[in-house]
């Protein structure tokens, strides 16, 4: 299996700057006020890796690596 793309969701500040960078990858989980991931398996490497560098909470990562 290849790596997966996380999100420590008790870590998450809900600022949305995933969302906004990699929509195809993060939503936004409005009941909760966090961002979700809705492509583990990811997509555009290059969006994603932007998006765990805009992160300030810096609770975006990839697992199975």
């Amino acid at each position: 299996m290849g790596r997966i793309v996380v999100i420590d969701e008790d870590e998450c500040a809900g600022c949305e700057a995933c969302v906004e960078l990699c929509p195809d990858v993060f939503e936004f989980d409005s009941d909760n006020e966090k961002a979700i991931v809705i492509m583990p398996e990811g997509g555009d490497e290059e969006c994603i890796e932007e998006a765990m560098e805009s992160c300030p909470s810096e609770c975006i990562s990839w697992e199975g690596e």
